[in-house]
């Protein structure tokens, strides 16, 4: 999700993150800095607190004026990535006790084996209300999302490279819409760096696909 390289600390990817997806600003307020400082602690993976970001600002992407942040500080998106955290620790806990001997319950699914599962259920969901995409649905299945990942990271791009699979397979008048519905929304200060620009691009991609297909974060 990040293109810093792999020694960037948790609170420098969250940063670079944050502000790629808001698209605009270079650094995080006194108060957005605490925050990340408390989130660092938790112990959890970057993808995990990214998400939660990346679901506020995807929220707030159609409601905000042209020309203006998506999001206005990362305080914004604290009820969402609280909400992340808390999920990835129930279900890491969760996969990760020992069944009982006398239980038949399975075992609990991990953040990314929930997180795949779902994925394949709105996949499935959106092939049968639109039946023209219901041949890339199943290549996905048998392709991109063939295995379940151990991973935050590739869940990320599992994620992802489905969207935009499914973005190809849309006729070009509807792709062409895509893409300007994307880079109308939001702002890009041309002070961002090219890695930032990447980001943020890919963001707003994904997300008006999603809102095309009527698939909701899964």
């Amino acid at each position: 999700m990040s293109l810093l390289p792999e020694s960037a600390s948790f609170e420098e990817l969250v940063q670079d993150y944050f502000l790629a997806v808001r698209g605009a600003g270079l650094m995080l307020s006194a108060l957005d800095a605490e925050l990340l400082t408390a989130w660092a602690r938790e112990g959890v993976p970057f993808e995990v607190v990214a998400r939660g970001i990346s679901r506020s600002a995807e929220k707030a992407l159609w409601d905000a004026r042209p020309g203006e942040p998506v999001l206005r500080n990362l305080r914004a998106c604290r009820r969402q990535v609280d909400a992340e955290i808390k999920k990835y620790r129930s279900l890491a806990a969760g996969a990760s006790a020992p069944p009982e001997p006398t239980s038949k319950r399975r075992k609990a699914l991990s953040w990314e084996e929930t997180r795949h599962t779902r994925l394949i259920d709105a996949l499935e969901d959106l092939a049968g209300r639109e039946p023209t995409l219901a041949a890339r649905v199943t290549w996905l299945r048998g392709t991109v999302l063939a295995n379940v990942p151990q991973e935050p990271a590739v869940m990320d791009a599992q994620e992802a490279l489905s969207f935009l699979a499914l973005l190809r397979a849309l006729p070009f008048p509807q792709r062409r819409e895509v893409w300007r519905g994307a880079l109308s929304v939001g702002t890009e200060q041309q002070v961002m760096s090219v890695r930032a620009r990447k980001v943020s691009r890919r963001f707003r991609l994904v997300a008006a696909v999603r809102r095309r297909l009527g698939v909701k974060e899964v």
